[in-house]
């Protein structure tokens, strides 16, 4: 058995632009490895997802946090969902606020084989962190978003869609002044999960052909790099592309294991 080490840090910061800050957990598998996005305005501040919650991150982002945040899950998933317990003012999907409520472990996929792995630790967050430990914490919505719901931080603002397929309530947040897309895991350049218990292949199709006709500048997403207009209309098209192909399935029930 591999003895892993305790890290220094958790968490990693970069400034991505004025206002706009990318968070990661470097020490955990690249594969799964989910981009939080902190969006700093002038009345109120987002933050786009939370991480796996083996961490504070509450604590991490103290020092940049000088108003109300709102921290939000793109969705349930265990990798973008887990720490939001963590803040005061958290808001989710309709379709899957009960699933946040009830501290749904299969919603989160953590009862999945495969998800939940020490060996996609490199480094362990806490002395004495273990996998059986692992917990995907319960946590009452203090918001509870619907498609077109707009949400002003003072300076921008930030329209909710949402855009179902790799799960039931997956949502993205889009500004229309700058064109840029805050994605979660509805778009990213990287293998799309669109087999899991709660994924539906024809809503994906549904979601892509709306994007097609969104104006994306920039895409923000929830794994991976970012990118830009050429790269967010090659993905959408290569995977409409592929799931129109005769024979495809047009439901699917089965689990991914990664």
């Amino acid at each position: 058995m591999t003895t892993r080490q305790v890290c220094d840090r958790w968490f990693t910061t970069q400034q991505v632009e004025e206002g706009l800050y990318l968070i990661t957990e470097p020490h955990y598998y690249w594969y799964n490895r989910a981009n939080l996005w902190l969006i700093k305005g002038q009345d109120r501040d987002l933050l786009l997802d939370t991480g796996l919650g083996v961490a504070s991150l509450r604590q991490h982002i103290a020092e940049l946090i000088d108003k109300p945040l709102l921290a939000i899950a793109s969705h349930i998933h265990f990798d973008h969902a887990g720490g939001i317990y963590e803040f005061e003012e958290r808001a989710i999907h309709t379709a899957e606020a009960q699933a946040l409520r009830d501290g749904d472990a299969h919603e989160a996929l953590c009862t999945q084989p495969g998800w939940i792995d020490i060996d996609h630790f490199e480094l362990l967050p806490h002395s004495g962190f273990t996998v059986e430990q692992y917990k995907f914490h319960a946590a009452e919505p203090t918001q509870i978003l619907q498609a077109g719901d707009v949400l002003d931080l003072g300076d921008r603002a930030l329209e909710v869609l949402h855009l179902p397929g790799h799960s039931v309530g997956c949502i993205a947040l889009y500004d229309h002044r700058s064109r840029s897309l805050f994605a979660g895991d509805v778009i990213y350049d990287g293998e799309l999960l669109d087999e899991l218990h709660c994924s539906d292949i024809p809503a994906y199709c549904q979601t892509y052909e709306r994007l097609q006709k969104l104006p994306v500048e920039m895409v923000y997403p929830g794994h991976y790099q970012q990118f830009g207009t050429e790269k967010y209309q090659q993905i959408l098209g290569e995977y409409l592309d592929r799931r129109r192909q005769p024979g495809c399935p047009r439901e699917v029930h089965s689990e991914h294991n990664s």
